[in-house]
């Protein structure tokens, strides 16, 4: 529940008064009643779906439910064999797809396991510790540095109080908090100093604050209303199959009744008639083409996992490779999520971050040299604690970051605050806009160590240290020196200065006279394997817009850094994203390079327009406020470590190892898919061509039937299958990451690929139709003739495996056929198919008679390679007209 819409802007005592409540707090008895009254104080997940909505899905396709009025069909006709090999084959693709999709929503939950969090709360004027879900709008909280803020609240105390609040605004710098600031009503929510968001951390100091709002009236609650909204997206692969099932479903049923009415018109019997409806729907329709593609998607799921990126819908594999446009936050994502020094003005010069890494500990030695005082206060005027090793520490960002620069340089912070005890500290507030701590140094002496914004610290300052020793400091001199922190500042930085000086008391007054010792630059550097991630996705075809909650400078030095901006790619402000009309977002799309202090809808409006452009849209991020883009884009990508568990919920992939250049490693992957699935297709559409053009050539010549039902179901479901399978799981080709995607409304097979498919499917007819001839009028059964017809197809499709790789427009192969599965592939099949011939009751099922010779089979192998022949002059023609273009 949420009493109170502009709490941030309204003074404490009238946010008290509104909600009935004092200061100390509620009684149990009133909590209760509240508790009753609005409900518990927790969000409501987004909608799961169950195991019968997957497997449902797994059946919607239209080559499926093809595949289903043939089951029933061939049931009712009694073929009770062709009725069980279609039914396996839909039970397999159902069961791998749904047991792929379960095993996802497993990963993601070990990822979603956290902690129940629970607040230090006021009732009956006592502090108890309870589960956050039983607090209520007029409850009093405490908070303190390391915990989360359990439901939206308004300060009613604050003492040096900051808060993380990127996963809510992306914004990477700690917020300082302030009870008594007086804001304006449209404040932006990265601005609110007066108020605390659930799910947001401290990370320093400690503050009483009353609830204000609840459960999904909260900041998070509201995206997750947002997110609520937003309908799930139809990938590239599913539109494209749909499709494709559509095209293969009609013309099936079309051809049926031609061949049905043709038969019919020649006096054939219902029996048949029936039985050669059948044969045709089954030779029209790759039976195999459903559980080929779940397989397909299911080991580039193996793949992805190896690689740390957690797949939670199978077609999701395959979007990544065809996505266009990569939309990613930055704090976390682009960058490293954790503030570091990598600036440091001393004594009238400024070291950037790799000259400060070249520092040895022996360079600091000196306790009046500019860069081992600046260390000394980085260490002093200090709150935070570094951990051991890897481990980050406790403590504000930005003064973690300023002690690892101290202990990197050999000034070790625990040794310097023992020998330099603090008696007194000056804490930071957003009104003094500086901290200071006062230290008891050897001799007796009391020594001030501060640190602030630029202009607060000059102020105070009147000496300047240089390497000579300390100089007065006039106004030129300060007005230069605060020109130098607006220029760093002007970069992205944070900037800081520090000072430091001898003092009699410890109160603010006593900062006075302080010598002036530098200035450190501090920022959210990007991320190890960013740039080069973003080189390949650029090589790739991909182009990348950055969301960030960060203020325009600092997304715009990122920006710079990464290479994303430049004379036709801008940054843009999220208001002014909010404000547009349709239309004039549009516009900006094409120069579009970020978007900076950006909101979840403002995100959610971007997505939307570039997909309205007819781009395909992979949005990356980590926070709840990026949970409404993941969820509109094509394919969602979320942060497995320190994403939020609603980005994880509703992304499609969540990368494991929070690594921005794994994306790259998965579009990869999903490109493969994707050429592999198309080149499975395109093998099994000649195929199947082939079949349904013998069998529609012999009605039309009124010639019996060349292959019965079971016959063709056999090539389906074995010939076809296996060689096909090894075609979906083959090898990357190298170059598709250096080729654009494809555009995403293109058809799975491209026009040139389906020509090539209908050549290769005639010289297949050719070779069964003479097959099935010569054996027939030679004097051979109608069933030795089919036989021969079986046998002859069954050799041309597998010899058509050496075609599955259409060559390069050069003529040049993509892949080395005897480094892939389909060498095995061939050789397995070959022996499966002549298992009729070993096993009796097989080749009587089949209706396999060969009574012929050595002759016969000489010649059904010779016509096998009738493919192989038009893919050599396929291979011929590109060659000469890539050379015919090379030299125009």
């Amino acid at each position: 529940m949420d009493t109170i819409g502009a709490a941030h802007a309204t003074p404490a005592s009238e946010v008290l008064a509104a909600l009935g409540v004092s200061a100390r707090g509620l009684s149990m008895d009133e909590a209760r009643l509240r508790l009753a009254r609005d409900g518990p104080n927790v969000l409501r997940p987004p909608r799961r779906i169950t195991a019968a909505q997957m497997i449902a899905a797994q059946l919607r396709s239209p080559v499926v439910l093809l595949l289903l009025v043939a089951v029933v069909l061939t049931v009712a006709t009694r073929q009770w064999l062709d009725a069980g090999a279609i039914a396996a084959v839909l039970l397999l693709n159902a069961t791998i797809g749904v047991a792929i999709e379960l095993r996802a929503r497993r990963a993601l939950e070990a990822l979603l396991a956290l902690e129940v969090a629970r607040a230090v709360v006021l009732r009956d004027e006592r502090l108890v510790e309870l589960p956050a879900g039983e607090l209520v709008v007029g409850d009093v909280v405490r908070v303190e540095a390391g915990r989360r803020v359990p439901a939206d609240a308004r300060l009613l105390e604050a003492v040096e109080l900051q808060t993380g609040e990127a996963i809510l605004t992306g914004e990477s710098a700690p917020v300082a908090k302030d009870a008594g600031a007086v804001l304006a009503p449209d404040t932006p929510v990265a601005e609110r100093a007066t108020r605390l968001y659930q799910s947001t951390g401290v990370t320093r100091g400690h503050g009483v604050a009353v609830v204000v709002a609840t459960g999904m009236a909260t900041e998070v609650g509201r995206i997750g209303t947002l997110v609520a909204g937003v309908g799930v997206t139809e990938t590239p692969l599913e539109r494209r199959l749909a499709s494709l099932g559509r095209a293969l479903a009609w013309g099936a049923v079309a051809a049926a009744l031609l061949v049905a009415l043709a038969a019919s018109l020649g006096g054939s019997p219902l029996v048949a008639i029936v039985e050669l409806g059948i044969a045709v729907a089954v030779a029209a329709i790759p039976e195999g083409l459903p559980a080929i593609s779940t397989i397909a998607l299911a080991a580039g799921v193996r793949r992805m996992a190896k690689r740390n990126a957690i797949v939670r819908r199978l077609p999701m594999v395959e979007t990544l490779g065809s996505a266009t446009v990569v939309c990613t936050d930055k704090t976390g994502t682009l960058t490293g999520g954790a503030m570091r020094v990598t600036s440091l003005w001393l004594a009238g010069g400024e070291l950037a971050a790799s000259a400060l890494a070249r520092l040895a500990p022996t360079d600091v030695a000196h306790d009046r040299d500019p860069l081992s005082l600046a260390l000394r206060i980085a260490a002093l005027a200090n709150r935070a604690q570094l951990g051991a090793g890897d481990d980050g520490g406790f403590g504000d960002p930005t003064e973690l970051a300023l002690l690892a620069l101290a202990r990197e340089h050999g000034a070790d912070p625990v040794l310097m605050r023992k020998a330099c005890p603090e008696v007194a500290a000056v804490p930071f507030s957003s009104e003094r806009m500086l901290m200071a701590t006062f230290n008891r140094v050897a001799g007796g002496g009391l020594v001030a160590f501060a640190k602030g914004a630029p202009t607060r610290i000059l102020e105070r300052c009147a000496r300047v240290l240089v390497h000579a020793g300390e100089t007065p400091l006039d106004d030129a001199e300060r007005d230069a020196l605060a020109r130098e922190a607006e220029a760093m500042g002007e970069r992205g930085l944070r900037v800081l200065a520090l000072a430091t000086g001898q003092t009699e008391g410890t109160t603010i007054e006593a900062l006075r006279d302080l010598t002036f010792v530098g200035f450190v630059g501090l920022s959210d550097p990007p991320a190890p394997g960013v740039a080069g991630a973003l080189d390949a996705l650029r090589a790739a075809g991909v182009s990348l817009v950055m969301l960030t909650g960060d203020q325009r400078r600092t997304a715009e030095a990122v920006g710079v850094q990464l290479g994303l901006l430049g004379e036709s790619r801008r940054m843009v402000d999220g208001r002014d994203i909010e404000r547009a009309s349709g239309a004039e977002l549009d516009a900006r799309l094409p120069t579009l390079a970020g978007v900076s202090r950006v909101t979840p809808a403002a995100k959610l409006r971007v997505v939307e327009a570039l997909q309205r452009r007819g781009e395909v849209v992979a949005m990356l991020g980590d926070g709840v406020n990026d949970a409404a883009a993941l969820r509109q884009a094509d394919v969602g990508i979320a942060m497995g470590g320190r994403g939020s568990g609603l980005a994880k919920e509703v992304a499609g992939i969540v990368l494991a190892d929070d690594r921005f250049d794994t994306i790259v490693a998965a579009t990869e992957e999903g490109r493969r898919i994707g050429a592999n699935i198309r080149r499975a297709v395109f093998y099994l559409l000649a195929c199947n061509l082939a079949e349904l053009a013998v069998l529609l050539i012999a009605a039309a010549a009124r010639r019996p039937v060349p292959l019965t039902p079971l016959q063709i179901l056999w090539l389906n479901l074995l010939t076809d299958t296996l060689p096909a399978l090894a075609l979906a799981v083959g090898p990357l080709e190298p170059r598709l990451m250096h080729e654009p995607p494809r555009p995403p409304r293109s058809p799975i097979l491209s026009r040139r690929a389906v020509h090539l498919a209908i050549g290769y499917a005639l010289a297949m007819t050719a070779s069964s139709l003479v097959a099935f001839e010569l054996t027939a009028r030679g004097g051979g059964s109608l069933a030795s003739a089919r036989s021969a017809a079986f046998f002859a197809l069954a050799l041309t499709q597998i010899a058509q495996l050496g075609n599955a790789y259409p060559p390069a427009r050069d003529g040049s192969p993509r892949v080395s056929l005897l480094r892939s599965p389909i060498l095995a592939a061939a050789l397995i099949t070959i022996v499966l198919q002549l298992l009729p011939l070993a096993v009796p009751v097989l080749g009587r099922a089949l209706e396999i008679e060969t009574s012929w010779g050595a002759t016969r089979w000489l010649l059904i192998v010779t016509l096998a390679l009738a493919p192989l022949a038009v893919g050599w002059m396929a291979r011929v023609v590109a060659g000469v007209r890539h050379a015919v273009g090379a030299r125009e």
